[in-house]
């Protein structure tokens, strides 16, 4: 089954250490998702932020970097998704409409996959670059 989700960064790390800070509609699509055995996506430039934001000297997580970084890798409802050929195309394509490349990357990634993303980014649902789940 191939996933229809994709899922901004902060709301891995919500789901997977602090799932009460998700929206009732993340957390309705995302028990769904599961309840459904359907995978949801995460980026490959979700791993390099994770590294880096709750890495040594970043933030602080309930979870550390390498205990969210081992998750997403063992967790069968959890598709990694490469940054392709296509999704740089994208992220070109896209200009200068949002600044962050992180982001920029993840709403490419959605668009090119055709996947809607769960975010509560403000920026990127302004946009309106891509379907969100807000």
């Amino acid at each position: 089954m191939s996933p229809r989700f994709l899922l901004d960064t902060h709301i891995v790390v919500r789901w997977l250490a602090a799932p009460k800070k998700l929206s009732r509609e993340q957390t309705r699509v995302l028990r769904e998702a599961v309840r459904q055995r359907e995978p949801v996506a995460v980026s490959a430039i979700t791993l390099v932020e994770i590294a880096i934001l709750f890495g040594e000297g970043g933030a602080r997580s309930a979870i550390p970097a390498g205990e969210l970084l081992s998750e997403l890798e063992s967790n069968p409802a959890i598709q990694i998704v490469p940054i392709s050929v296509d999704v740089a195309a994208e992220i070109a394509a896209l200009g200068g409409s949002l600044r962050d490349p992180a982001d920029r990357t993840i709403v490419a990634t959605a668009r090119v996959r055709r996947l809607r993303l769960v975010t509560s980014d403000q920026r990127i649902i302004e946009s309106g670059l891509v379907h969100v789940v807000a």
